[in-house]
């Protein structure tokens, strides 16, 4: 998790005008890695609600894939994760 120093150090007011939160700029990256930026909005709210060490997790194994459909391959690979914590 970033400091709110790193975020606002980061911060350009003409390009991120309606990134305010850490989460949402979370969000906004996951969609760029995974070339999904039509769907940011989806990632912004699982920035919020899913814990990041998971979201971290789907998106190393997408990362590590040559899927052509990266964003469908991370809601699968999170779906299986948030099940096999729920197993735990």
């Amino acid at each position: 998790m970033q400091s709110v120093k790193q975020i606002l150090t980061k911060f350009d007011p003409t390009r991120d005008k309606y990134i305010s939160r850490e989460f949402q700029s979370y969000g906004v990256y996951l969609s760029e890695q995974l070339n999904d930026y039509k769907h940011r909005g989806l990632y912004i709210k699982l920035a919020k609600t899913v814990h990041r060490s998971i979201l971290e997790k789907a998106l190393s194994y997408v990362s590590d894939s040559k899927a052509k459909n990266k964003g469908a391959l991370f809601m699968w690979k999170l779906k299986e994760l948030k099940t096999q914590n729920s197993k735990l």
